[in-house]
């Protein structure tokens, strides 16, 4: 009785030490997170805690992504990952409970040459190990943290997923509305390069002018090749996403897509709760905090009891038939003694890597503020520089009417029809990638806001 109380003394005593703490997750978040604008702000709403179905309200993008998130292997391997580490934990707390080994045994034994004894037995024997120094409870805990970080990496490839399929779809319509003003711009410089000729024939302009027509034209020619590639890359891309072979994609239009205006970041503390890759890198800090509770716990005995009761016919030198009931208990203490040094290495090596997840939890906190904060900005620029580019193109187009008319009547050369053309081209493209960069702004912004959970 005294060395139970000794030893539960012992126990509470090198509670202190930290091998029954629980690791407490962080509860605060490095000043303007987001930047110090976009920090201040108190709304608690939160443009990330929305369905991706009420950011994304093409049909056609959310049919893509339905798919994507059954089909995909990498959500595949993810909810597999998940499935591993609930099999840990649930071996984890089955280490609570003894061993049970069922063992019989059965001898023939004869000496010098006499009548042959048999003996038998019919045991079963039992073993638990008391967790009195904390080596289950961490083992648990760390088995607990690393089920929750399997979730927390499903959610971010779920989150990626759909992001990369939203971008990839607007990709395409970005490509789509590109190819049919470069299918219009070429089909109108084939006209140009006829009359071209015709004008030249006429001696109304030099062979020059012809030439430099032709090769204007022929550059388009390739651009529209170049974006057919392109358009047949995209579709695949997404074929891939939904784990599919290649095939044509069923799309809408750029110029009809409606997505959100206004956009709420709410606050930085959110992140902590939002952002699957930030959950799972605390989660990741939590369980090294358990392996080097574990590492402590290592320099403390193991309390086994152990027992073992059933039949045998065995009693030392006599054979007893029929065989007789045995029950036996033992418990065992077993201190490390010439493995110190092991030990001592082991929890500096777990003090090292809790170090370590430490600072990738607060290296992916800051990644996490910095992609919120460039996330908006690109949003923001991207819908200012949309107004100057509407205006460009209507300026260009004018442009390009009245040189086409000055040269009729002679006053310009055929060269500034070319540039103010070409010029108005090239407008045109940017007008309609300047689109397509303010929807992947506010992909990533729901991306960065932890978007996808639901």
């Amino acid at each position: 009785m005294k060395k139970i109380i000794l030893m539960s003394a012992a126990a509470l005593a090198l509670s202190s030490c930290g091998i029954y703490k629980k690791y407490q997750p962080a509860t605060t978040v490095p000043d303007g997170l987001y930047g110090s604008e976009l920090s201040a702000s108190a709304d608690t709403a939160n443009f990330g805690n929305l369905s991706w179905r009420e950011v994304f309200t093409d049909p056609y993008l959310q049919t893509l992504i339905d798919s994507a998130l059954v089909r995909n292997t990498d959500m595949q391997t993810a909810h597999l990952k998940v499935q591993e580490a609930e099999a840990t934990l649930l071996s984890a707390r089955l280490s609570y409970l003894p061993s049970l080994n069922f063992t019989p045994e059965g001898k023939v034994s004869s000496f010098d040459t006499k009548k042959a004894t048999q003996t038998y037995s019919v045991p079963v024997a039992a073993s638990w190990e008391i967790d009195v120094f904390g080596k289950l409870t961490n083992a648990k805990r760390r088995a607990q943290a690393g089920y929750e970080q399997s979730k927390e990496y499903e959610q971010a490839v779920k989150t990626q997923l759909v992001a990369g399929v939203a971008n990839t779809y607007y990709t395409l319509l970005m490509l789509d509305a590109q190819y049919e003003i470069a299918v219009a711009t070429e089909a109108a410089w084939k006209e140009s390069v006829a009359a071209t000729r015709a004008m030249k024939n006429a001696g109304m302009v030099t062979e020059a002018a012809l030439a430099q027509t032709e090769a204007t034209y022929y550059g388009i020619c390739t651009t529209v090749l170049d974006l057919k590639e392109q358009i047949n890359q995209a579709q695949n891309t997404i074929c891939l996403l939904l784990a599919e072979t290649p095939h044509p994609i069923e799309r809408g239009k750029l110029a009809g897509q409606q997505l959100t205006e206004s956009f709420s970041v709410g606050i930085p503390i959110q992140m902590l709760a939002n952002r699957p890759d930030v959950r799972s890198s605390e989660l990741a800090l939590a369980q090294t905090f358990y392996s080097t509770n574990a590492a402590r716990a290592a320099f403390y005995p193991t309390i086994t009891l152990g027992g073992s009761a059933g039949w045998t016919n065995s009693a030392g030198s006599m054979i007893v038939n029929p065989g007789k009931f045995l029950a036996s208990a033992v418990a065992s203490l077993t201190q490390p003694l010439f493995n110190r040094g092991a030990n001592i290495a082991q929890l500096r090596i777990a003090k090292a890597q809790q170090e370590e997840a430490r600072l990738n939890f607060e290296q992916t906190l800051l990644n996490a503020g910095t992609e919120v904060n460039e996330a908006l900005e690109q949003y923001q620029t991207a819908r200012n520089k949309a107004a100057y580019y509407e205006k460009q193109v209507a300026s260009l187009e004018t442009a390009a009417r009245s040189t086409q008319l000055l040269m009729q009547h002679g006053n310009t050369t055929y060269l500034e029809v070319l540039t103010a053309q070409q010029t108005l081209l090239t407008a045109r493209l940017t007008h309609v990638a300047n689109r397509f960069t303010e929807i992947q702004g506010v992909i990533t912004l729901y991306q960065a806001l932890g978007g996808g959970r639901m």
